[in-house]
């Protein structure tokens, strides 16, 4: 009987063979479930950005409006810094103004969800990505319409004397408040997540250590928050820079173009200007890419970096 119950357990037994097999299985298995998505990010990111900085390298035939030969001129490059530099420092200046006043109100806003809401935390999540089921363009005429001579807003201003040109649409204020309203909830939902996950205990360690609100807030609960702090910050940041919609419903001709308007307006209405805006386009996400490494680099955690 034992002789019988020791064959069979050794034919069971896996051959040094079909372990190896295994293993390579289990070892080939992340890359294979990794294939789709990226094969995906190669055909539709990698190959249309390199398709786009060959463009930005690219010179116009002189005699040949709209066509254009294959060389390495940089001086696209040199002429969207020069050219457009007002537009480059309004895009990260309205920019960063839409970023800090959303954290102003979000803040504030993920704080009462996360420990003051109670039961009413569900409508209030609903009501903050609410927006997100209409479109965006329709939202930034709403928003013109908001700020319009004649809506509320406007009439209380200018009865305050706090217009001097007695009206918001077609300024930079209109401008910062439809990215400030548009990016909110980019803010609201990374703050709530960090502070949705902080242990209330903490905090109230805070308090029995004699600390009052403010100093509590600043050396507990604000620590603990800026990993969605900083998420929130760069996901307000880094689209709002390259917006261009707000900037053309709600802003002026001039005064308050960004550099969105200046690559979708060489895009579709220049009919030489497929290099500069392919070399805006890049000088762009380079600004961009190098304030967030010193941005993270700076204020980061090692939960994001």
């Amino acid at each position: 009987m034992s002789a019988l119950a020791h064959v069979g357990s050794a034919s069971a037994a896996p051959t040094p063979g079909a372990a190896d097999e295994t293993a390579k299985r289990g070892r080939f298995l992340p890359y294979l479930l990794l294939l789709p998505g990226g094969l995906w990010l190669i055909i539709f990111f990698v190959v249309p950005l390199v398709q786009l900085f060959t463009v930005s390298l690219q010179s116009r035939f002189p005699e040949y409006p709209g066509y254009y030969y294959r060389d390495v001129n940089v001086k696209n490059y040199w002429s969207a810094l020069t050219e457009f530099a007002p537009h480059f420092g309004r895009s990260l200046l309205f920019a960063g103004l839409a970023t800090f006043f959303a954290f102003c109100l979000a803040y504030p806003l993920a704080y009462a969800m996360a420990f003051k809401a109670g039961r009413w935390r569900g409508l209030m999540m609903i009501c903050v990505i609410a927006p997100f089921f209409t479109s965006f363009i329709l939202r930034t005429i709403a928003w013109r319409q908001i700020l319009a001579d004649e809506g509320p807003i406007a009439r209380i201003a200018n009865a305050l004397h706090l217009l001097p040109n007695g009206h918001i649409t077609e300024t930079w204020i209109a401008v910062v408040a439809g990215l400030t309203y548009n990016f909110l909830p980019f803010m609201v939902l990374p703050i709530y997540a960090s502070l949705e996950r902080a242990d209330p205990r903490v905090i109230e360690a805070g308090g029995d250590l004699y600390a009052n609100g403010f100093t509590t807030f600043r050396t507990v609960t604000l620590p603990m928050s800026m990993p969605g702090v900083l998420a929130g910050t760069l996901l307000t940041f880094i689209p709002a820079a390259g917006d261009y919609v707000n900037a053309e419903l709600l802003g002026s001709d001039r005064s308050t173009k960004m550099v969105g308007n200046v690559i979708e307006s060489q895009f579709f209405k220049v009919p030489d200007g497929y290099p500069t805006a392919a070399a805006l386009s890049f000088t762009l996400m380079a600004l961009i890419l190098g304030m967030v490494f010193l941005y993270a680099r700076k204020f980061g955690t090692e939960d994001l970096l």
